[in-house]
């Protein structure tokens, strides 16, 4: 008796190819069949049986970027992901982990994601439940709590340099004893499970105060003894969001030397600076073809943000906004009023840069909330199109409107992204990996969960830029081979039964909306899906049409054993 059959879906399996009618067989969280309806299964018995004529199945979706490290000790459930598609989660990326971590750690750490992350300080110090020091300690109470999805977990850098160097891991370069002692720390998170190492580089990762996150102060000899120390064992993935100002042939050497995949984040497409990526991408391609494996992520949607000026996320990446970091209240306002402060702006964004976040692209960004009533025709209008109306400089727009509304004026910025043909190369690229959704931070700029029903809705069917088969293939078997997941990705008897049941004619994602459910409380962005039918992970239901089942299962896995 089988547990669930599914008959007659179009199954796509993962591999890449064009999907073919079949009947899928559950049994004990894993699949027994894919087989054609006219096959020996034809007259299989189940307990539960649904009838897919019409609809698409494929593997459940693997989300190797997201950052749900806090939420997921209040919030089994890691919503929105499993609406989305989502079954298997890669938390703990850009080294912005919580374990390890020492009591006397907690606030600075809390206060550290308030800021990098977007995440309410408020909600962190209501939610995150604290029954951890070390890394083993965290996947111990991962592993009793539960979770609905499938978890792997990295080791982050600015966690392990805070453990050893405590405040001064924000402040200095490390000494040769405290590099040893932080290559330890990754030696034994490896060898409870982690599924790699991950750190960041990029100057838009600032924490508390506008002092830069700790593995930020890590010169390349640090990172290259602890990339060294993941790849001990034989395995793990190092991953990296990097700056303009990282050298790609260091990132080279890390794969030559520890012979383990370097996953380099966040390649995304800058209008003002075309080729910026594509030359990253084809530095890329040459080290793969010197044997040295690497890839970088790429994402499949635009990268639009919401924002306040009291937590200005697009422009915190500028040298020139580092008067106004760490100030509030009255301080920041002061900044910002200042002229030689916004003539600094003005000529940075003026300069070109290799990368940036924010580029002075002024009709990209857009009134969305306004505080004061006397402001609604500023509503849903561009601050290029303010400014050319009242014949002033867009930037004295965007700061005097928000200081005649003490800060709380709402801005959305179309930031990176948005040239759909580059998008389209970068995404078929044979050196990318289809990810970046951050699921699970920046809770109140944007929400990216629903990446891969966009992937497969606007990509696939949509565009035509791939076909339906290798857009699953990018979403699935491929990041599972990267990372080492055995028995996932693929639609193959004896594997796990993370399953995605959905109408390829209407996948997609819904329009973002504001939810007040974070603990206290606190605001997220969210979005719902289209044309999703079912998600299953390890045979058990946990989403449907509806979205999140009301009794839903914690029926996903920690994943701790990855192959080389």
């Amino acid at each position: 008796m089988l547990d669930l059959l599914i008959r007659g879906a179009q199954v796509f399996d993962g591999s890449g190819g064009e999907g073919r009618v079949a009947d899928l067989g559950v049994g004990d969280g894993r699949i027994v069949f894919v087989g054609e309806k006219s096959g020996a299964n034809r007259g299989a018995a189940a307990r539960r049986s649904i009838d897919a004529d019409g609809l698409a199945l494929m593997p459940g979706i693997i989300d190797s970027h997201t950052h749900f490290d806090a939420q997921i000790t209040w919030d089994p459930s890691l919503r929105p992901s499993p609406c989305l598609g989502v079954t298997t989660a890669v938390i703990g990326n850009c080294g912005f982990t919580i374990a390890p971590c020492r009591p006397q750690d907690r606030e600075a750490t809390m206060r550290n994601l308030t800021q990098v992350e977007g995440m309410s300080l408020a909600a962190l110090r209501e939610g995150i439940h604290w029954g951890f020091e070390t890394f083993a300690q965290y996947l111990d109470q991962l592993r009793r709590q539960g979770s609905v999805l499938n978890v792997a977990a990295y080791v982050g850098h600015s966690s392990v340099r805070t453990w050893v160097m405590g405040e001064q891991a924000t402040r200095r370069a490390a000494t040769p004893a405290e590099v040893e002692q932080m290559c330890e720390l990754v030696r034994e998170a490896m060898a409870v499970g982690a599924v790699g190492f991950s750190t960041s580089t990029s100057p838009a990762h600032n924490g508390e105060g506008g002092l830069p996150m700790p593995s930020r102060l890590a010169d390349e000899a640090e990172m290259a003894a602890l990339v060294q120390a993941m790849a001990e064992g034989g395995r793990g993935v190092f991953m990296l969001t990097k700056s303009g100002e990282t050298r790609l042939p260091f990132l080279e050497s890390l794969a030559e030397n520890s012979g383990r995949p370097v996953m380099v984040a966040a390649l995304l497409h800058n209008s003002s600076n075309r080729g910026a990526v594509f030359a990253d991408l084809a530095a890329i391609s040459a080290a793969n073809g010197r044997g040295n494996f690497m890839l970088g992520q790429v994402s499949c949607c635009p990268l639009t943000m919401d924002f306040t000026l009291a937590s200005a996320y697009p422009v915190e990446g500028l040298a020139a906004w580092k008067p106004a970091l760490g100030r509030a209240g009255a301080e920041l306002a002061a900044v910002l009023a200042r002229r030689d402060f916004r003539d600094a702006l003005r000529a940075e964004l003026a300069a070109p840069a290799t990368f940036r976040l924010f580029n002075g692209e002024w009709n990209k960004v857009h009134v969305v909330e306004v505080a004061q009533p006397e402001h609604s025709h500023y509503e849903q209008r561009s601050v290029a199109e303010i400014a050319m109306q009242e014949g002033r400089d867009p930037l004295d727009v965007l700061l005097d409107l928000a200081l005649a509304e003490n800060l709380q004026t709402v801005f959305t910025a179309q930031l990176l992204n948005s040239d759909e043909d580059a998008v389209g190369r970068m995404l078929t690229h044979p050196h990318s990996i289809v990810s970046l959704s951050d699921a699970g931070a920046h809770l109140t700029f944007f929400n990216d969960a629903g990446f891969g029903l966009h992937l497969l809705g606007h990509w696939a069917r949509e565009r035509g830029t791939m076909t339906m088969g290798e857009a699953v293939r990018r979403l699935t078997s491929h990041p599972a081979q990267v990372f080492g997941m055995q028995g996932r990705g693929l639609l193959r008897a004896g594997h796990a039964a993370d399953l995605l049941l959905f109408d390829p004619r209407q996948v997609g994602r819904g329009p973002k909306r504001r939810v007040f459910d974070l603990p206290g409380g606190a605001a997220r962005l969210t979005t719902d899906a289209l044309g999703v039918h079912g998600v299953w992970v390890n045979g058990r239901q946990v989403a449907d049409a509806r979205g999140l089942l009301p009794d839903v299962p914690l029926a996903g896995n920690l994943l701790t054993e990855f192959s080389a």
